[in-house]
């Protein structure tokens, strides 16, 4: 398709007549790679006849396969917004829907609102925890039963991950003057020693099974809410190699676009979510990295952009802020931010999870919960209730001894990743502190203890409200709560010296610029 037939083609398509459905006006909305036309109930997505490299619609039968291929990808996340391959074809003078011979494809999808986008949602200021919380549970469900990639494909092994990171360089490159080069070159060169640093685990992870057929292009744009659910749609389906990828680079995006968006709470919350319900804490060493390079795929988009042609000069001032801005932010990925080891310290009903949720966001801290813990290490849902008695079930001495070592190493992943980290549990008991100090002493980073005094009353109050919900993944009862009071050992003097007191009246923003005080 020359310029000559795109031209007559984007005409027609502009056309309400051109539909085969009542249309009173019609939308064009543009990218580097398609065009789409907004028409009454529907959306007509048509790729343009573009050669990236990574990408090649060049042709009329290859952008025919792709446009199969985005139809039944996207269908295991959205089958109700995408409805059909449809042809467009007739006189090149006048093409029409549905007309022999083909001259273009396009995929016809159900249009929703616009507003429901997350980005728009983000732009209005209605996004909320809730929502990023409900995404993270679906992609995580989404991602266990994703087909894994079999280890006889190159899928996920060093050089496909590598690679890339690689041509997302190369293709910047050429589209930048000589001034623009030195910080581009520093960032590759960051990229290029951390990959293989890291090529041992990029090894482990496919043979662990991390590798699967993902959406590979999560980001705000590309998700919606609509009847209070979450919707995925847009996934790559240009390259396989871009969608056979490890969860961990298909989470990345997200957080790394919320990152940009000045939204760095959602992000970690998402982020934890995610984590506590996949498990995937072996993943977090690799987050910085994919994180960078999903950046850098953001700041080569932008660059590929401005390489084409019909940008005014406002277009073209935005477009390159942009691209200064997503280099910065891949910047900020290469730096080793200060980490601390943060337990809790109360008795059920406390508020410590609630609370921990909270100032995690605020520090960037990863966010362990012994009750999920423990619930995982039984093969138990994080809200399933074990009918456990007291001192037994996943609540024998063994049990309790299994989940703090748990919290141990899932602590040590977090911290070796140069991350802050805070494990939600009661420790009451001095070996179980004790467990954490070593850990932190043996990392070299500051351990930090949150305790939570709350009167009698107040816990029994809370734990009968809690009990009523039923959806929390504590099973902290009346009686477990009389026998931790018989327990707990308190806290010595030397714990003391490394204590926050949260009181009802602290806020996480408050206790979180403490605890930075304390630890840069």
């Amino acid at each position: 398709m020359n310029r000559d037939a795109a031209d007559r083609l984007i005409q027609a398509m502009q056309q309400p007549a051109f539909y085969d459905h009542p249309v009173a006006r019609v939308e064009r909305i543009e990218t580097h790679i398609s065009w789409v036309f907004l028409a009454g109930d529907f959306a007509y997505k048509i790729k343009k006849p573009v050669n990236f490299g990574f990408l090649d619609f060049s042709s009329l039968a290859k952008r025919q396969h792709f446009c199969q291929e985005e139809l039944r990808l996207n269908r295991r996340f959205a089958p109700q917004l995408y409805l059909a391959v449809k042809t467009i074809g007739g006189d090149p003078a006048a093409p029409a829907l549905n007309a022999q011979p083909p001259l273009e494809y396009a995929v016809k999808m159900q249009r929703f609102p616009q507003a429901a986008q997350l980005d728009r949602l983000l732009a209005a200021g209605l996004l909320q925890s809730r929502q990023v919380e409900s995404f993270a549970t679906y992609i995580a469900e989404r991602h266990q039963a994703a087909p894994i990639a079999e280890r006889s494909r190159d899928f996920g092994s060093p050089r496909a991950v590598i690679e890339p990171t690689a041509v997302n360089f190369a293709q910047i490159r050429p589209l930048l003057p000589t001034a623009e080069l030195q910080q581009l070159e520093k960032l590759e060169q960051w990229s290029r020693k951390t990959a293989l640093q890291l090529e041992p685990l990029f090894q482990q992870r496919k043979a662990a099974g991390f590798i699967r057929e993902c959406h590979g292009d999560v980001h705000l744009a590309n998700m919606a809410w609509l009847d209070e659910q979450p919707l995925l749609f847009d996934c790559i389906e240009f390259n396989e190699n871009l969608r056979w990828i490890d969860v961990i680079s298909d989470i990345a995006f997200l957080v790394m676009d919320l990152d940009d968006r000045g939204k760095a709470q959602l992000g970690r919350r998402f982020l934890n979510r995610y984590l506590q319900e996949s498990g995937d804490y072996q993943g977090l060493p690799l987050l910085r990295f994919y994180q960078a390079y999903r950046a850098m795929v953001r700041a080569k988009v932008t660059c590929l952009r401005l390489a084409q042609p019909g940008l005014n000069a406002a277009e073209h001032a935005q477009d390159l802020a942009l691209y200064h801005s997503y280099l910065a932010l891949a910047d900020r990925y290469t730096a080793t931010p200060a980490k601390a080891l943060i337990i809790t310290h109360g008795l059920s009903g406390s508020g410590k999870s609630s609370f921990a949720r909270e100032l995690a966001d605020h520090c960037g801290a990863i966010h362990l919960q012994s009750d999920r813990e423990r619930k995982r290490l039984h093969g138990l849902a994080a809200t399933a209730v074990s009918h456990s008695p007291l001192d037994g079930g996943i609540y024998t001495d063994r049990a309790n001894r299994a989940t703090y070592e748990r919290l141990r190493s899932l602590a040590e992943i977090g911290l070796a990743a140069d991350y802050p980290v805070i494990v939600d549990a009661t420790f009451l008991q001095k070996k179980q502190r004790n467990l954490l100090r070593r850990l932190a002493a043996e990392q070299q980073v500051p351990l930090l203890i949150l305790d939570f005094p709350v009167p009698e009353k107040e816990l029994q109050r809370r734990l009968r409200q809690r009990a009523a919900t039923g959806d929390d993944p504590s099973e902290g009862t009346l009686q477990v709560l009389v026998r931790q009071l018989t327990l707990q050992q308190p806290l010595s003097q030397t714990e003391q010296q490394q204590t926050l007191i949260v009181a009802p009246a602290s806020t996480a923003t408050e206790l979180a610029t403490q605890i930075t005080t304390r630890i840069s």
